[in-house]
């Protein structure tokens, strides 16, 4: 639980993980307001020293619109206690850290269209032409 968490090959030690707790809405019965069952997960992308350059540069650029002053945040309040949502939090910035570290998507080469396209592009504009012209008035 409280181990390093792994993300791309990358070990991030717990102590670059910063947790916060908080009283959560929702689902609790009576202790709803007295346990702090919501958690706050932090990490701070741009300072992490386990990070290697080219994947938090990947990281900053993809999680710009989530990150402040580069820490991205993820906060979990769906389950009663607070141990299921401690692990929902590191679950879902695993996810997150590992979605925007993937390297990019190879090029799309562009090709030209195939002879085969080519051949039934030109039948149909033939047949389209044939059909036209049986519609003309014949000359006289």
């Amino acid at each position: 639980m409280n181990g390093p968490l792994v993300v791309r090959g990358v070990e991030i030690p717990a102590g670059e993980l910063a947790w916060r707790f908080s009283r959560s809405s929702g689902p609790g019965g009576q202790s709803v307001n007295t346990a702090d069952s919501r958690v706050e997960l932090s990490f701070d992308v741009r300072r992490s020293a386990v990070l290697p350059d080219v994947l938090r540069d990947r990281m900053l650029s993809r999680l710009s619109h989530r990150l402040v002053d580069g820490v991205l945040t993820v906060a979990a309040s769906e389950y009663r206690s607070q141990h299921r949502n401690r692990e929902a939090a590191r679950t879902r910035l695993a996810e997150l850290l590992t979605e925007a570290g993937a390297p990019p998507a190879p090029r799309r080469r562009p090709t030209g269209p195939t002879l085969g396209s080519k051949e039934r592009r030109l039948a149909g504009k033939k047949r389209r032409s044939e059909t036209k012209a049986l519609r003309r008035r014949p000359f006289d």
